[in-house]
């Protein structure tokens, strides 16, 4: 998963301009923002597909920060089913921070393989001890403690807030940043980094105050099954309705970007 603007620290402003037209299709540029019925749509929607269809994951079944961050960092640039049976056995050998803390950096990266990017597992190590000798083994709730920590991003920051911490906090890994922008933009650049703030303030935006977990983990379950990045499913999505890229021709998102 890619990591995108530190939401904590950059926020876009809203734009003064807001469009005044009734009829669609309204095309959003960075810097508009959607209107407060349609943000409530896309909520209703979103938590609606969510509670049909939503993955059955072990790390969505705990709010033990330690467990939420080890989910988070294997499931960067890895998919769910690879992570699934590295999950369980890296519990089983290092079921907290103390535990892992406690052993060789060496020892952690063999356990990590076959999962790659060594980086992640020396960063999960450096987490613990700093934990341990700081925090009394615990993470501690506050964003910007948190930020601290070298290897805890915003996304991932975001991600243990929100599931472990149960704090109104927005997350914008690349399945939420392709789902935001695709409904509520629908041209442009997402790439630049004007837009990327802009998508998080979208993420913050469109969240709601109740099943802030559920809502969280519903944007990256739809960014992952239905509003997937090559050949979305367009055709039977929830979200027709109100998307500005619908219906999604990969040949002008092609264009765009050139």
């Amino acid at each position: 998963m890619n990591r995108f603007q530190n939401p904590f620290t950059q926020v876009l402003k809203p734009s003064p301009m807001m469009s005044t037209r009734t009829t669609p299709p309204i095309r959003l540029q960075a810097g508009r923002l959607p209107k407060p019925g349609l943000r409530q749509t896309f909520r209703r929607k979103l938590l609606s597909w969510y509670d049909r269809n939503g993955r059955d994951l072990p790390w969505r079944q705990t709010d033990d920060p330690y467990r939420i961050l080890v989910s988070e960092v294997m499931l960067q640039q890895t998919q769910v089913d690879r992570v699934l049976p590295k999950y369980e056995e890296w519990l089983e050998k290092y079921p907290s921070f103390g535990a892992l803390a406690a052993t060789p950096e060496d020892e952690v990266v063999k356990t990590w393989y076959p999962l790659g990017y060594n980086i992640r597992p020396r960063r999960l190590h450096a987490i613990a001890r700093e934990a341990v000798v700081n925090y009394g083994g615990e993470l501690p709730s506050d964003p910007a403690t948190l930020l601290s920590f070298k290897g805890i991003g915003p996304y991932t920051a975001g991600a243990v807030l929100s599931f472990a911490f149960k704090q109104r906090t927005a997350i914008l890994d690349t399945n939420v940043a392709r789902v935001l922008f695709r409904i509520f933009v629908g041209r442009g650049d997402s790439r630049t980094h004007q837009m990327k703030k802009h998508l998080w303030l979208l993420a913050d935006m469109t969240m709601p105050y109740k099943r802030v977990f559920d809502f969280n983990q519903g944007v990256m379950d739809f960014g992952a099954m239905v509003c997937v990045a090559r050949k979305p499913q367009c055709s039977t999505c929830t979200m027709s309705s109100i998307c500005r890229s619908y219906p999604f021709d990969p040949k002008r998102a092609a264009r765009v970007r050139q």
